[in-house]
């Protein structure tokens, strides 16, 4: 049995930290015209979202947070599993475990060497929360 029906059977398709996910349509989007298809991923993994989202926090985002800018992130939900992972040191099987509920904020409080001063926390109700937790620990699921 092919690893990609493995993993899909096991409802971790989607999450596999260091295996492709589902096909980009990338060609199909006006944003990427300007590229050739062999410039274009077909499939990302986790891991690679986290390779191409963590120089934008470097570059970008940290040099604002210490600048004592308050910096707004809205971002895919693996973006952010990357930087979650940045900021707590996470191992790659602790961040498969985490599902971070879609379209409520996470906040930090940072120290000067923008590590976390305490656990992460969400805007948001605890059974809320708790909910958009679940819903999206299902995206990855096979439905049966």
């Amino acid at each position: 049995m092919p690893y990609q029906k493995k993993l899909q059977e096991k409802g971790i398709w989607e999450e596999a930290y260091n295996h492709f996910n589902s096909h980009n349509d990338f060609d199909q989007d006006r944003r990427y015209a300007a590229l050739a298809a062999s410039e274009l991923p077909s499939c990302e993994s986790l891991k690679d979202t986290i390779a191409r989202a963590l120089p934008h926090w470097n570059d970008v985002i940290a040099p604002q947070i210490l600048a004592g800018k308050r910096v707004l992130i809205a971002a895919h939900g693996n973006s952010l599993r990357g930087i979650v992972k940045h900021l707590e040191g996470m191992s790659d099987a602790a961040i498969m475990e985490l599902n971070l509920p879609t379209g409520i904020p996470i906040v930090y409080e940072l120290d000067d060497d923008l590590k976390p001063l305490k656990p992460m926390s969400f805007l948001g109700d605890e059974e809320t929360v708790k909910k958009a937790m679940e819903a999206v620990a299902a995206q990855g699921k096979v439905k049966k």
